[in-house]
């Protein structure tokens, strides 16, 4: 693992800030609906938002609902399926639609495709689909294959790396995109961007972060553009909590 920085990020009432959901904000679950919310995880978001004058958001991989459905009273921004959907005051107000996509026929053409591997979960999206080999990560050569070929058969969809994971996401999606849009509104606009995620699909929103003067937040081990690192989401919370401290 990249040695931990010698510094985090101070949260000053300038900041925007940005965070992903599992591995960052809970523990990474067997599968995605095990995820348990660690316990006072909605009240520290909820003092953030107040701290921070509103500007906290979500950037995540589920969708908007399925976000709402584990954080029902976040009262911030939430960007979900990588940006292809954007909510405010918990309502949906912009989403990334495929035109030709059949989201049902998507997702049976991947649960046929794995039908003899049953330790690949099909994770079925509204804008996708996610095929999980944590179970068995010897099978990623078969959700590899599986899932070119998906690519190939839907070209508004791309091929999205993740954790023992392969994920179908919308073309023109990021969560680097879900950034600039977000930091071009209110309260977010005129702000200093830290964001903090665990996995492949956040390093593109670390970087560009950091590109804005801004800072990224590395969770857990692996490779990174950022330049500070956290080892799980016990010590992101910790981090949180004595950021909120001095904001007082």
């Amino acid at each position: 693992m990249q040695p931990l920085a010698l510094s985090l990020p101070v949260l000053t009432p300038d900041t925007a800030l940005f965070l992903d959901f599992d591995g960052c904000l809970v523990d990474i679950a067997p599968r995605p609906d095990a995820v348990v919310i660690p316990p006072g995880l909605p009240e520290r978001l909820a003092r953030l938002h107040d701290a921070l004058d509103g500007a906290v958001a979500l950037i995540s991989g589920r969708d908007v609902a399925d976000l709402r459905r584990h954080l029902p009273d976040f009262p911030g921004a939430i960007a979900g399926s990588h940006g292809a959907e954007l909510a405010l005051s918990g309502q949906v107000i912009e989403t990334t639609h495929q035109a030709d996509l059949d989201p049902d026929a998507l997702h049976r053409a991947a649960a046929d495709a794995v039908a003899d591997h049953p330790a690949i979960l099909v994770e079925r999206k509204p804008h996708g689909v996610a095929l999980h080999y944590r179970a068995d990560p010897s099978l990623r050569p078969v959700v590899e294959e599986v899932m070119a070929r998906l690519a190939d058969a839907n070209p508004d969809l791309v091929l999205q790396p993740a954790k023992m994971a392969m994920e179908l996401r919308p073309a023109g999606s990021g969560k680097d995109g879900a950034l600039d849009r977000l930091l071009a509104m209110a309260p977010f606009a005129g702000r200093v961007p830290v964001y903090a995620g665990d996995d492949l699909t956040d390093e593109v929103a670390m970087a560009r972060a950091q590109a804005l003067g801004g800072q990224g937040i590395k969770i857990g081990a692996g490779e990174t553009v950022a330049r500070h690192r956290l080892p799980d989401p016990a010590a992101l919370a910790r981090w949180l909590d004595d950021a909120l401290e001095g904001l007082r």
